[in-house]
C-alpha cells in the first residue's frame, strides 16, 4: 500500500518535467525571419547571447528548449522594431548579467574588470623589487 501511494506521488511530481519537454516550440525558434537584414540582425545578436541551460552555446548554437525560447523572443522582438541593443537589455534584466558575453561594467561587475588589472599590477611590483635588489647585490659584489 506505501509503495503505492509513493509510485503514485512521485509521478505527479514528474507530470510538470514531462509537460514542460512536450509543449511544441515558439514559431520563431527554429524559423528564420522573412527579411533578411532583420535575421542578420537577429542572428548576430544571438551569437552573443549564452543559453542558460547548456552555459557553453550561444542561444544560436544551443538546441536546448530555453534557448529555442529565447531565439523566438530575439527574433520576435526583432520584427516588433526593438533594437538589438534594446533587447540585450530587456534579456539581461529578465536572466541577469551572465546571458550576456559582452558584459557590461556596472556595481555588480566592475571587480571582474579590475582583478585582472590589479594582478597585473602587483606581478609588475615583485618583479621590479627583485630586479632592483639583484642589481644592488650584483653592484655590491664587484
Amino acid at each position: 500500500m506505501i509503495r503505492a501511494v509513493v509510485a503514485l506521488l512521485l509521478a505527479l511530481l514528474a507530470i510538470p518535467v514531462m509537460a514542460q519537454d512536450s509543449m511544441p516550440p515558439a514559431p520563431y525558434a527554429y524559423n528564420q525571419l522573412d527579411d533578411p537584414r532583420l535575421e542578420a540582425e537577429a542572428t548576430t545578436l544571438m551569437h552573443t547571447l549564452r543559453c542558460l541551460k547548456c552555459q557553453s552555446q550561444s542561444i544560436a548554437d544551443s538546441d536546448a528548449p530555453m534557448a529555442g525560447d529565447m531565439r523566438h523572443q530575439v527574433r520576435s522582438r526583432i520584427l516588433a522594431g526593438e533594437s538589438p541593443d534594446q533587447i540585450r537589455g530587456w534579456l539581461i534584466a529578465r536572466y541577469g548579467d551572465y546571458v550576456s558575453y559582452e558584459p557590461e561594467v556596472s556595481a555588480t561587475t566592475w571587480p571582474l574588470f579590475a582583478a585582472p588589472v590589479l594582478l597585473l599590477l602587483i606581478v609588475a611590483g615583485v618583479l621590479l623589487r627583485r630586479l632592483g635588489k639583484r642589481r644592488s647585490d650584483a653592484g655590491d659584489t664587484v
